[in-house]
């Protein structure tokens, strides 16, 4: 099993950053490959952004790409969501995410999930 722990979120004006920290514990060699999802009020979880176990391969959302950047520190067992630019369009919670498999992210990917950080961008 894993333990996914998001923190980072807040309040931000449009045009700032954020940085997201996803803390995550237990079996994290098996489930190495992480994500970021987002879930605005009344709209569906949508993918953010992904990385690889080995951190060689990222993957991002066109809505996000160029201003996001996700990251992680292996010896930490820590993910990074740094945003930036944000818009009002960002505001959601954001979960982490953790499963087995690399690839274009899909939400049914994941295995485990984090209870999410609000993230708030002011228009």
């Amino acid at each position: 099993q894993v333990q996914l722990i998001e923190s980072g979120g807040g309040l931000v004006q449009a045009g700032g950053s954020l940085r997201l920290s996803c803390a995550a514990s237990g079996d994290t060699w098996t489930y190495c490959n992480m994500g970021w999802f987002r879930r605005a009020s009344g709209k569906e979880r949508e993918f953010v952004a992904a990385i690889s176990c080995n951190g060689a391969n990222t993957y991002y959302a066109d809505s996000v790409k160029g201003r996001f950047t996700m990251s992680k520190f292996n010896a930490l067992n820590t993910v990074y969501l740094q945003m930036n630019s944000l818009k009002p369009e960002d505001t959601a919670v954001y979960y982490c995410a953790a499963g087995r498999v690399e690839g274009w992210p899909r939400s049914d990917m994941y295995d485990f999930w984090g209870q999410g950080t609000q993230v708030t961008v002011s228009s």
